[in-house]
């Protein structure tokens, strides 16, 4: 449910109009036979009627420029090179910024960062930090790096075999590690740690 209404059985053009997501892959977020303008037209108008006008109008280009000036990544001077150009980074970056633009009811993080470099995954976690703290967007991240799970959001859940063995509120979470995480694991699951992508930092 979102908002008090169950939306399960709602085709996914109606639940988008609430829900935004940013893919793993970087390619599954954009087009990129498309401009950078034209794929923020296109989320600029997610969950709404888009008829036969143009697709991307003259009085939305400052408001896009705007937008993209915070990425500080210079995709403000770039609004007609086609996101197939960009390096993953930037188009991580860019899904980012048009999951977003309209504030969702529910932002969707399926492990954003897993397919990027370290440094850049960095940048992408302080972005990921910086929207959803301005907009006080309730996320849901999705990761199984320990570290990350620990230090964002204000509650932790740990899945295994598609059970909850583990919910932690803000203040117990603020003094874990990821020793005791692994701790918990082990107790709630009766089984040894197959996958050390968990640990990684």
């Amino acid at each position: 449910t979102i908002n008090h209404q169950e939306v399960t059985a709602w085709p996914e053009h109606k639940r988008a109009r609430f829900i935004a997501r940013v893919f793993q892959d970087p390619l599954l977020g954009t087009c990129p036979s498309a401009t950078i303008e034209q794929n923020m037209a296109l989320a600029k108008k997610r969950g709404q009627w888009r008829g036969f006008s143009a697709g991307v109008k003259v009085k939305d280009r400052p408001f896009f420029k705007e937008n993209l000036k915070q990425l500080d990544l210079g995709l403000e001077n770039r609004l007609l090179d086609r996101v197939g150009l960009l390096s993953g980074g930037q188009r991580q970056a860019l899904t980012m910024l048009m999951a977003t633009m309209l504030k969702p009811e529910v932002l969707l993080l399926d492990e954003h960062i897993a397919a990027l470099d370290p440094k850049t995954a960095g940048q992408i976690l302080q972005l990921t930090r910086k929207i959803v703290s301005e907009q006080n967007l309730t996320t849901l991240m999705i990761t199984h790096n320990m570290k990350h799970a620990i230090e964002y959001g204000n509650r932790l859940i740990m899945l295994h075999q598609g059970r909850i063995i583990s919910d932690v509120s803000r203040e117990e979470k603020k003094d874990l590690t990821v020793d005791d995480l692994l701790e918990k694991f082990y107790a709630s699951s009766e089984e040894e740690l197959v996958s050390d992508a968990m640990l990684l930092a």
